[in-house]
């Protein structure tokens, strides 16, 4: 997969990028992440990408036309058209579900705004999807740009050791993950479920999934509305949540 990255900051996302487990993967080519300046694609000599809106109003937008010949630019480059992404306040919410659609494309471009957002005019040409991380607004589209494609990567055959790494976790499959332990056995008198250092795996996959189901019904049990459960998960689910009705 590659990603691309449209950014007034690329050198705040290479930091990021180039760290821990993506980077590796970017260095063994298990995932393609360019970014890319856009005041390169400004046309004054004060490389501005930005102005005053129309009809007034606080602060400054961002022009079409730099981030339109930067797309250009990358599709001629990857001869092909990248999906491309707007981090926006204003797009629907990041799941795990969205995640595993889009990990399932070659290219994606991700635009991070500035200032008062972008010309209309753009989204509505060149924008494919706009995508939220939280109903909050941060002050550039670099924090979320960045939470996309490491989420997105991580996803990608080769970049962890194995896909049960991102398959077991919290939200791929509308459970949040189960409760985990490591030494020592005791801890501060709090001592690990007996389960978990039987040896049996059969119980332990039992204990597990019992587990995400109760946590899942405790902190979000919204998300069970989309989990594929057995009758007697239901039930349990079911009492849990008339439990801390309750309280």
């Amino acid at each position: 997969m590659r990603i691309d990255i449209i950014t007034l900051f690329p050198e705040m996302c290479e930091a990021v990028l180039s760290e821990s487990i993506i980077g590796r993967a970017r260095k063994s080519g298990a995932v393609e992440i360019e970014c890319h300046q856009l005041r390169d694609f400004a046309f004054d000599k004060h490389r501005r990408v930005d102005d005053a809106p129309y009809g007034g109003g606080m602060g400054m937008l961002m022009m079409a036309e730099p981030i339109a010949l930067c797309f250009e630019d990358i599709c001629e480059k990857t001869n092909s058209r990248p999906h491309f992404i707007y981090m926006s306040p204003q797009g629907k919410t990041l799941t795990q579900q969205r995640l595993k659609e889009l990990a399932a494309l070659d290219n994606v471009c991700i635009l991070c705004g500035h200032y008062e957002g972008v010309d209309e005019r753009l989204i509505e040409e060149y924008i494919d999807e706009e995508i939220s991380i939280g109903n909050y607004v941060l002050t550039g589209g670099e924090l979320p740009a960045l939470v996309l494609a490491d989420s997105l990567a991580r996803m990608i055959p080769g970049v962890l050791s194995d896909n049960e790494c991102f398959e077991q976790e919290s939200h791929y499959n509308s459970l949040l993950e189960y409760p985990q332990y490591t030494r020592p056995s005791v801890w501060r008198g709090k001592k690990v479920p007996p389960v978990l250092m039987s040896g049996h795996h059969k119980n332990v996959e039992n204990f597990r999934r019992e587990q995400s189901v109760i946590r899942t019904a405790k902190k979000r049990p919204e998300l069970l509305e989309n989990a594929e459960l057995t009758d007697k998960e239901r039930k349990l689910a079911e009492s849990v949540i008339f439990t801390e009705y309750k309280k």
